[in-house]
């Protein structure tokens, strides 16, 4: 319906660099949002209800998909690799992003979560036997340099270290699950779609779990329990199916390109919303930053367009 009402406007192309425009926009306001929701609700107990809610409302779609049908073919070392990647993704990297929102500004966590593409590249020079260009080293030192000077010089208080070092433990746990996703994708046996809600759910429930035994589940008033089902109905489970659609239309690198936008939406939206302050040295090191991931990314679409890799980087 959504589709047909831009489609009566504009050329499908313009309509899907719409679209994945609005998504961006979505996935960059679940950060004010957490935030927001943060005060009063436990942070992986958060992050669970979040993320199951959003498997519960894709479950229908993905019944309905030709996915469905492709599980049961499946050896146990597929399914193995279904529930790591589940794990490193949502259950790690969800929770630790959560996590460090709840210690840390929302335009620094974003900061360092963007760190991913770099460890990636590394990731993938090892594991993977993938050669960085030219284009790619020089992404990777225009990064350093904005991620250098945007902590310079470093001063880290004492109530934020745990979210420096869980972020971190983040990092390597996106990088991780970016890697096996592509290793999964690879391989061809399943649909973007039944990798992104299998995954979800063996990885919401882990996470829900760790959060009901860890934080528990306070008694929430109807705005926290709004902003959940916003972030998991509206901000996920919508979004990506949106997502989903635009990548039938759009190029690997424009789409690359419109994700990385997110990393100018958040800080501007953490401004307005959150009180955060930047100075004109911090926003040097962002504005580098997100120049140096995207000439990595933009390399890495070239060669490979996969729908997980692309999703990894999503709030």
């Amino acid at each position: 319906m959504l589709q047909k009402k831009f489609g009566r406007q504009f050329s499908p192309h313009v309509t899907a660099v719409l679209q994945a425009l609005f998504v961006t926009f979505l996935w960059s306001t679940s950060w004010v949002l957490i935030k927001f929701g943060l005060e009063d609700i436990p942070a992986l107990t958060f992050a669970g209800l979040r993320h199951m809610l959003a498997f519960l409302c894709l479950l229908p779609i993905f019944y309905r998909s030709p996915g469905f049908s492709a599980l049961r073919g499946l050896s146990r070392r597929k399914w193995l690799q279904l529930v790591v990647l589940g794990l490193l993704f949502y259950s790690l990297t969800q929770g630790a992003q959560f996590v460090g929102l709840a210690y840390l500004p929302a335009v620094t966590v974003n900061l360092m979560l963007s760190f991913t593409s770099i460890v990636v590249a590394v990731l993938g020079i090892v594991l993977l036997a993938e050669r960085p260009s030219g284009q790619q080293w020089l992404g990777m030192a225009l990064s350093l340099l904005g991620i250098f000077i945007y902590f310079y010089p470093v001063q880290v208080p004492a109530g934020q270290v745990i979210g420096f070092v869980v972020v971190m433990v983040g990092v390597l746990a996106n990088a991780g699950s970016a890697v096996l996703g592509r290793a999964v994708n690879r391989s061809g046996h399943l649909p973007p779609l039944a990798v992104t809600v299998v995954t979800m759910g063996f990885g919401a429930v882990m996470l829900l779990a760790a959060g009901l035994l860890v934080q528990g589940l306070p008694a929430l008033d109807w705005q926290s329990w709004m902003i959940i089902l916003w972030l998991a109905v509206v901000n996920t489970a919508f979004a990506f199916t949106l997502w989903n659609l635009t990548l039938r239309t759009l190029p690997a690198m424009e789409s690359s390109i419109i994700n990385n936008t997110m990393s100018i939406q958040i800080p501007i939206l953490a401004v307005i919303f959150l009180g955060e302050r930047l100075n004109g040295r911090e926003v040097l090191g962002l504005v580098l930053a997100a120049l140096g991931i995207l000439l990595v990314q933009l390399r890495r679409r070239r060669v490979r367009a996969e729908a997980t890799e692309i999703l990894s980087e999503k709030a």
